[in-house]
């Protein structure tokens, strides 16, 4: 399950650091609340696909040992 670990490049590293120190440093409530909004919705977008996406795989699994 060697996929599974993540190992993010430095420059993505970098990026994230960024976007982090920016919303760190706004004063905006509505601008944050905004944030946490969209970033909960998206969160759980992509844990349902992440798990859909897991459980095709898991699916597909033992016919690709197969050979088939």
């Amino acid at each position: 399950m060697d996929w599974m670990i993540i190992e993010p490049s430095l420059e993505q590293k970098l990026n994230l650091e960024c976007s982090c120190r920016g919303i760190k440093q706004t004063t905006d409530l509505a601008e944050v609340r905004d944030l946490c909004v969209a970033l909960i919705q998206q969160n759980f977008y992509q844990g349902l696909m992440l798990r859909q996406a897991v459980n095709h795989i898991a699916s597909k699994e033992p016919s690709l040992m197969a050979g088939g």
